[in-house]
């Protein structure tokens, strides 16, 4: 019998024991020598391999010996591929080096330099929240929101015809913070971020770890297409290598009876809406070509040496 891409797929994936891209699977073949075993004299065996695993998703559903577990990248892994050996057991967050508060600023430079968020960021303290019965504000408050301005994608002109016709085009965004995802805490997490995300055009879970099993993919793909919430993987070594591992369904319309309490709640949340406000409300700002923002938000990494200096000084490891 010969070897075919598929072999080449699922030894690759073996030899990994973690989800792979197509170009991973290729590279990772290539490094084991099994790519010298095909039998193909294509000028494009990488994208051979694509189209293999593609067609056998479509044509064999839910009977295909691959699972899909992110979009962006897409990466793959094998449904039957033994857990024991595979699955990445995560530590608590009791026992972490560092606090989910030092991964905010992380956060905040991937969203800003991402080309699907471009985004200005505030971090929501639950402590400035009003004081209530244990439990009344439970999952309100999301940990990081975000805004992303109109101004930096149309001409001046554009602008300005926006402004008269009263169109906005700004989107907001909501995030749920965690440094370790795994199944056991997976619901709780996904739920959470579906609270506090409600009131957002788009919603997300992020951790900057996560399990790599079987069991965790099925079902944080489950929730993802039932319940619309996005999850984003924050490479705490590199955050301009972080990923959407699945995209979060677009809402049209902010939910405003949501706004309005954590406005109510929260004095930052309220001060971040109204800094919102005064920008949009600005149309000199409106038509300008390099628009700087005049309200505060999160600070950002300028350089990679700034950034080394601060996962060194967080001990993040």
């Amino acid at each position: 019998m010969s070897y075919t891409f598929m072999n080449l797929a699922i030894d690759s994936i073996k030899c990994a024991g973690m989800p792979l891209s197509v170009s991973e699977i290729w590279n990772m073949a290539k490094e084991k020598g099994f790519d010298k075993s095909l039998k193909s004299s294509g000028k494009t065996p990488e994208k051979t391999l694509c189209a293999r695993i593609y067609v056998d998703l479509k044509n064999n559903a839910s009977d295909s010996i691959f699972i899909q577990v992110s979009k962006r990248p897409a990466k793959f892994y094998l449904k039957d591929l033994p857990s024991s050996g595979n699955d990445h057991i995560l530590e608590s967050e009791s026992k972490s080096t560092y606090k989910e508060k030092d991964l905010h600023k992380i956060l905040s430079s991937f969203l800003f330099s991402d080309t699907h968020f471009n985004c200005y960021t505030k971090t929501i303290p639950h402590e400035q929240s009003k004081r209530r019965n244990k439990g009344q504000n439970s999952w309100l408050h999301p940990d990081v929101v975000g805004v992303r301005y109109p101004f930096d994608d149309f001409c001046p002109d554009t602008r300005r015809l926006m402004k008269t016709l009263e169109v906005n085009k700004c989107k907001f965004f909501s995030y749920e913070i965690k440094i370790a995802v795994n199944f056991s805490n997976l619901r709780e997490y996904f739920f959470q971020a579906l609270s506090n995300s409600s009131w957002a055009n788009e919603g997300y879970l992020v951790a900057a770890e996560y399990e790599q099993s079987p069991d965790f993919f099925d079902e944080l793909l489950r929730l993802n297409q039932s319940f619309g919430i996005g999850f984003i993987k924050l490479d705490v070594h590199d955050y301009m290598q972080s990923e959407i591992l699945l995209s979060a369904k677009s809402n049209t319309d902010l939910d405003w009876a949501t706004v309005d309490r954590l406005c109510q709640e929260n004095e930052v949340f309220r001060s971040f809406m109204n800094s919102v406000r005064k920008e949009l409300s600005q149309s000199e700002l409106n038509a300008n070509e390099d628009y700087q923002p005049t309200e505060k938000y999160d600070q950002v990494f300028k350089t990679d040496e700034e950034f080394q200096k601060y996962i060194k000084e967080k001990n993040i490891k």
